[in-house]
């Protein structure tokens, strides 16, 4: 092995490690076993979570910075950063602006989050498709996107559309924190009369505190428990896009076509 380069695989993070070994960390494995001759290194954005790891399980994790500076001094050369982002977002501006000061003293080159490209569009909906069921007659699937004041939040809308091209017409995409939420999505439920079942899904890397929560939590405030209200048979389905492996592999992709910082 080549120990002057190293591949730094940043994600925002989770508290759940059940999660974290099913999504984060097998989308690590995955990019280092597309690039072996570099060493695989985790870095997080999310301080909150990064205490709470610490302070819960005495999980000591790098940030951005912290692994930058901990490559230079084992005489990294070059360094290949790749997030696992969904959107280029809030997190992905933060990635870059932590990166850039070490643009100057090592060779830096950066991945782009899931979707990025029209391309990366249809490579996720084909990923997507393969690992799931398709909606029967009477079936919709729901999308739990975490959304985002940030422009880029336009992906959710935009993915959807993708997906009714091809042809799976009961996808609908909602997010907790972005335009389209949940009271969109039931709208537009309703204009599909022959439905009566809503299966649920996170369009997250990982299931946590949103998906266990937010989408499928037995509160009363659930989406679960909001369209169940409103009279569907709803079934949850708490896997991470890090669980599919097709979805990991385009995370290996985007790592291996990562350009110059």
């Amino acid at each position: 092995m080549d120990q002057k380069k190293a591949v730094l695989v940043v994600s925002f993070g989770t508290s759940h490690l059940d999660t974290l070994e099913k999504n984060i960390a097998a989308i690590e494995q995955e990019i280092g076993k597309a690039l072996p001759d570099c060493k695989l290194r985790r870095a997080f954005t999310s301080g909150m979570i990064m205490k709470k790891l610490q302070q819960r399980d005495g999980m000591e994790i790098d940030n951005v910075s912290q692994a930058l500076s901990r490559l230079k001094q084992e005489g990294c050369g070059h360094v290949l950063i790749q997030p696992t982002y969904v959107i280029n977002g809030e997190e992905f501006d933060k990635l870059r602006k932590l990166a850039e000061p070490y643009a100057q003293e090592m060779s830096l080159s950066l991945g782009t989050p899931l979707l990025t490209t029209v391309q990366d569009y249809e490579d996720t909906i084909g990923a997507v498709m393969q690992s799931i069921q398709p909606p029967e007659e009477d079936e919709a699937i729901v999308f739990m996107g975490h959304g985002t004041a940030h422009y880029a939040n336009a992906a959710y809308a935009l993915l959807e559309y993708m997906f009714h091209d091809f042809g799976w017409n009961r996808v609908l995409i909602g997010t907790v924190k972005g335009y389209p939420e949940l009271h969109q999505v039931i709208r537009r439920l309703h204009l599909m009369p022959h439905v009566r079942r809503v299966r649920l899904y996170p369009l997250m890397v990982v299931a946590g505190d949103h998906a266990k929560n937010d989408m499928a939590g037995d509160g009363e405030g659930s989406w679960c428990a909001q369209l169940r209200a409103e009279g569907y048979e709803v079934s949850c389905v708490l896997r991470g896009l890090g669980e599919y492996p097709a979805v990991r592999s385009l995370f290996a992709k985007h790592a291996q076509q990562a350009q110059p910082f």
